[in-house]
């Protein structure tokens, strides 16, 4: 497998500073070889990427939202162990999706975030998941996915 990095570089993709928690808690926990990522909400040139899918937006443009909050994560979990290829797994995903009562496609929203994971870190990409439709979610952002990776 490519290392983490090379295969950013191929997709065209840096990776941000990790962003300053918006309350009272930190980025990120390690515990042992796994590192819990807190939830990262969607943003959109800096700002938080507002809306509701179901409503105001469609699944591909959820999918987008969770490919953003992906490369957001991975920018932390580098932070937090200073080389993405001391990552061992991805080992499980959670995303949350601002939505209406009636929209039943959060799994492919979260697809965005999964699909990106998988390209970067190939088999140790693969991960348990869980995606759930919200009423609201902070900022009014349309999705938030928080991640634990196991790492050297």
């Amino acid at each position: 497998m490519t290392h983490p990095a090379e295969q950013l570089k191929a997709l065209g993709i840096s990776l941000p500073p990790v962003s300053t928690p918006a309350a009272a808690y930190v980025p990120f926990v390690r515990s042992g070889p796994l590192v819990f990522l807190s939830g990262h909400i969607a943003r959109r040139d800096g700002q938080p990427w507002v809306g509701k899918l179901g409503a105001s937006m469609t699944t591909a443009e959820g999918a987008q939202a969770a490919r953003a909050v992906a490369i957001d994560l991975m920018g932390t979990l580098q932070a937090a162990v200073g080389d993405l290829g001391k990552v061992r797994r991805i080992v499980k995903v959670m995303s949350l999706v601002n939505s209406t009562p009636d929209f039943t496609e959060q799994h492919l929203v979260t697809n965005g975030c999964s699909e990106l994971l998988g390209q970067v870190f190939g088999d140790a990409g693969k991960h348990a998941r869980s995606a759930f439709g919200v009423a609201q979610i902070p900022l009014g952002a349309c999705v938030e996915i928080e991640l634990i990776a196991e790492v050297d």
